[in-house]
């Protein structure tokens, strides 16, 4: 059995948001039209392990820490790709190594889903998507010092990489898909960033590390960032129309007094919220159901 993910994750630095600083993503929810497929291809492809899987449910992750929960709606119509939801999942392994073992699977196995890989100073990134069209990002964040607690106005360097070289020089024959892994950042799509700035800013009470006009980059705990947002296919979008796709994000913070604050915050900015005692949910903007628990609470 390895680490917590939360171990090699960098540590949280005191940020000026609301949200307490070691505020992470949790587990994303994909309302998905063939169960058995898209646990076929997250356990194969993505090399996640089935954690449980009864009736219309199965969960994927790794070393006991949930990932991906997929959820059967097969009667739902299929996402529409200009409206707002989920842009990717983003599953962040703890070294290259670990990574390059993922993205040699992915290329294995559905090898057609591919979409590109960058070096972003603060991390090196796969892109593809799973068979119904939901976007999955692989990643491994480069050492701390590099990108944590810049200067304001600091903008990474975006670097293709090429899949090849970064396998050979990477890719241990001897590692096996055994290693702790966790949802580092959720992207989602959105109709207007103001808007999402002011639902994920000034409410939620993320912090902006980065703006780009057309996408925000916000995190809790200084780092590069837990949630981005964008328009670059959304622009304009409206609410968003029951279909496949993206269920609710998650997400923890340390205490359950960090979700009643979150709660307050929530009815000073008019914001409808449902509270069972174990999690707070919400809706964004444009509909997207977030859950919000605290550490060691079933969601």
């Amino acid at each position: 059995m390895t680490a917590s993910p939360l171990d090699w994750r960098p540590a949280p630095i005191r940020t000026l948001g609301a949200a307490a600083d070691a505020t992470r993503m949790d587990t994303v929810e994909l309302l998905v039209g063939d169960l058995d497929a898209q646990t076929a291809f997250y356990r194969d492809a993505v090399t996640l392990d089935v954690l449980d899987q009864s009736g219309a449910r199965a969960t994927l992750g790794r070393d006991g820490i949930p990932i991906v929960t997929l959820t059967h709606m097969p009667d739902l119509p299929p996402v529409d790709r200009h409206a707002a939801g989920l842009y990717h999942t983003a599953i962040a392994f703890p070294d290259r190594s670990a990574l390059a073992a993922a993205v040699l699977s992915m290329a294995q196995r559905a090898g057609h889903l591919y979409q590109g890989a960058t070096d972003h100073t603060f991390s090196n990134a796969f892109y593809f998507s799973d068979p119904e069209g939901n976007g999955i990002e692989l990643y491994w964040d480069r050492p701390v010092e590099i990108w944590q607690n810049k200067p304001e106005g600091w903008m990474p360097t975006n670097t293709a990489i090429d899949p090849n070289a970064f396998l050979r020089t990477h890719l241990d024959p001897n590692r096996t898909a055994d290693d702790a892994a966790t949802v580092g950042h959720v992207h989602l799509q959105v109709g207007d960033i103001a808007a999402a700035r002011r639902f994920y800013v000034d409410m939620l009470g993320f912090d902006v590390i980065m703006d780009l006009g057309s996408a925000l980059f916000i995190s809790a705990g200084g780092y590069h960032h837990h949630i981005g947002l964008n328009t670059w296919h959304s622009a304009g979008a409206g609410p968003r129309a029951v279909s496949l796709g993206l269920g609710d994000v998650r997400l923890r913070m340390p205490e359950r007094g960090d979700i009643l604050s979150l709660a307050d915050r929530a009815r000073h900015h008019g914001v409808s919220t449902e509270d069972d005692g174990s999690a707070l949910r919400l809706r964004d903007p444009w509909g997207t159901l977030l859950t919000v628990a605290p550490e060691g609470v079933a969601a």
